[in-house]
């Protein structure tokens, strides 16, 4: 398998060294007002380089490396076959401008037991989707990555988080008599009493132990999309770790709930619903698409969250139990969520939605007994006060009318289906008055404005009826085709 610079001579031809300033005398730059690159702009590394997918499993020769990425800002090695952090970390040290980096399906999950002494200092987005990487790795990781901003941990089959940082006075209260092993994620103390969690997936179960994590104040945004977590409290942590979190994705994650403890109950009064957004005062854009919620309290827990601007609810089996169309379901939750300004996506909620929005919510809960209000509903009230309820307008035609039908000196009053078309209309009269169908032609007569309009002949056989806008005591004549000679 190819070395990166084996990759990158192998995408981008013979590329020769790089000129590096440090290189020139300071003779010479008082001399030299023109640089020279010693190789053609097209050879060069680029800034953004991508090399996903090429096999990569080593760095390469570390002065070589020096030589030919230390312009490199961007770095993309998805999908090689990278598993030995040093081999990264080879990388990454030769390269002081880099910026972002995306290290997604490589196979990742072996713990970094010996980070370097090194701070990779402009690092500020770092990709490790699908890497398997596991908690201990990514707080080493965080220890070398002080301007990190952007962080993508998605599809890690993460069930737990066994990140979390403490009180220095908290920690001092509890057991720390055990140690835990990286290498395994597991306490060498007795770990668990509770075969059903698995420790090494980063439960925090384990006896006599806590898990103590330095906050990151860098970090403000969290993709975490498609991991197998369930309980809020494990987010939780996360948000004690990364105070200034502005953004955070949990889209195809099944969490059941945003209740601040495992234990929690639904509708349970008891329950202190601070801690759901206790650790989350920055947060202003949530994604918690296809989260397995069943409950409108959950929606309500969301008003506490102070910063919370952009929020994405979208595949909940909550809207499928709801007796309500698409359009009623997205007015209840801007109803229920006054600071929220983007509901999933588009533009802003504007003023008149939002009235329209909570008008409806009014409305609806109005014919509900008062035990199944919420409370959002009493501040609606205090704010728009009592709202009459809508009259109810069917604006459908009547099914059926009383029309009148004159065939030559014969008259008939009958009653017709108006949701019927000219043809079918054209069979019943052919029962009725012996005449083929094949051989009628239709005139009809509003008699509101007959003096002004005139008959109107019914040509078009699959015109509906009700598109003339036939009412009880209009009339339709009934002519024979004249036969051709």
């Amino acid at each position: 398998m190819p070395t990166l610079l084996e990759a990158l001579e192998e995408k981008y031809g013979g590329i020769g060294q790089t000129s590096d300033i440090s290189d020139i005398e300071p003779e010479a730059e008082l001399i030299v007002s023109i640089f020279v690159p010693k190789r053609p702009p097209r050879l060069s590394v680029p800034q953004v380089l991508v090399l996903n997918d090429c096999g990569i499993d080593q760095a390469g020769s570390a002065e070589d490396l020096k030589k030919k990425c230390n312009t490199v800002k961007e770095l993309d090695l998805a999908q090689n076959k990278l598993e030995n952090w040093n081999e990264v970390f080879n990388i990454l040290s030769h390269m002081p401008r880099i910026e972002f980096v995306n290290l997604s399906l490589n196979r990742l999950q072996m713990p970094i037991t010996a980070p370097p002494k090194m701070r990779i200092e402009n690092l500020r987005s770092l990709v490790l989707n699908n890497t398997k990487l596991n908690w201990f790795s990514v707080e080493e990781l965080l220890k070398l990555l002080p301007s990190l901003e952007e962080l993508h941990l998605s599809l890690n089959e993460y069930t737990n988080v066994l990140l979390d940082t403490v009180n220095t006075e908290d920690h001092g209260n509890n057991n720390n008599n055990s140690t835990c092993d990286p290498a395994t994620m597991m306490s060498t103390d007795e770990c668990c009493d509770d075969e059903e969690i698995n420790c090494t997936e980063g439960s925090s179960c384990c006896n006599g132990y806590l898990k103590t994590t330095s906050a990151h104040e860098g970090v403000r945004k969290l993709h975490l999309n498609g991991n197998p977590i369930t309980d809020w409290y494990e987010i939780c942590r996360l948000g004690r770790l990364f105070p200034k979190l502005e953004a955070l994705v949990l889209a195809e994650c099944p969490l059941r709930s945003i209740s601040p403890s495992p234990s929690i109950e639904e509708n349970n009064p008891s329950v202190d619903e601070s801690a759901p957004h206790e650790h989350f005062q920055n947060l202003q854009l949530l994604n918690l698409s296809s989260a397995d919620i069943k409950s409108w309290t959950d929606i309500d827990r969301l008003t506490k969250f102070p910063a919370l601007k952009n929020l994405r609810v979208q595949n909940w089996p909550l809207w499928s139990k709801c007796d309500s169309t698409e359009h009623e379901r997205r007015q209840f939750v801007i109803a229920r969520l006054p600071n929220v300004e983007i509901l999933n996506g588009g533009g802003r909620i504007g003023f008149e939605e939002r009235e329209d929005a909570e008008r409806a919510f009014i409305r609806y809960y109005m014919e509900k007994p008062e035990s199944e209000r919420p409370a959002r509903y009493t501040e609606l009230i205090s704010k728009h006060g009592k709202i009459d309820p809508l009259v109810k307008i069917d604006l459908r035609p009547e099914k059926k009318v009383q029309v009148k039908f004159i065939f030559k000196d014969r008259v008939e009053n009958r009653f017709v289906d108006v949701y019927k078309n000219v043809t079918d209309l054209k069979f019943r009269l052919e029962k009725l008055f012996g005449l083929p169908a094949s051989k009628m032609r239709l005139y009809y007569v509003d008699q509101t404005y007959k003096d002004q309009m005139g008959p109107e002949e019914m040509k078009y056989p699959n015109k509906q009826l009700y598109s003339y806008n036939i009412a009880t005591g209009d009339e339709i004549i009934i002519e024979q085709k004249e036969v051709k000679k």
